[in-house]
């Protein structure tokens, strides 16, 4: 999917910065999309352009997995908004997983975090059944909010 960097089948990104690598997991329809690092207006196009092509593969579900993303800003928020957007037009659903509280909580003060379906962790995700795109998303504890 995302060309490779470093060596790195499926990844690429900006060095150290930030990273993006492109997992199609076993069970068709479903992609994980882990980020890592900071997610700003410098590094999102590759993020980007995972979303784009899991969207164009027919992936149904694309889990953005969060663990090791340490910041995002607005422009990260919008690659996200938007790739939501288009992957609704397909019938898909990016899903965001394993979120770090300060990106929790941008996502809480901006009300953005309440159009994503949100889990605890990939392994959570992956344990549950594709949601139904016509119920509201799953929300996972915000962290220190339990």
């Amino acid at each position: 999917m995302v060309s490779a960097r470093d060596g790195m089948p499926g990844s690429t990104g900006d060095g150290d910065r930030f990273s993006v690598t492109v997992r199609p997991w076993p069970e068709p329809g479903i992609v994980v999309v882990a980020v890592a690092g900071e997610l700003d207006h410098d590094t999102a196009e590759p993020l980007h352009v995972a979303l784009e092509e899991a969207i164009a593969a027919g992936a149904q579900r694309i889990l953005v997995d969060c663990s090791v993303l340490l910041f995002c800003d607005s422009t990260g928020l919008n690659v996200l908004l938007r790739a939501r957007l288009a992957a609704k037009e397909t019938g898909a659903r990016v899903e965001l997983a394993a979120l770090r509280p300060q990106v929790a909580r941008m996502l809480a003060i901006t009300g953005a975090g309440a159009v994503f379906p949100r889990y605890a962790s990939i392994g959570e995700a992956l344990a549950e059944p594709a949601p139904d795109p016509d119920s509201g998303p799953p929300q996972a504890p915000e962290p220190g909010r339990e």
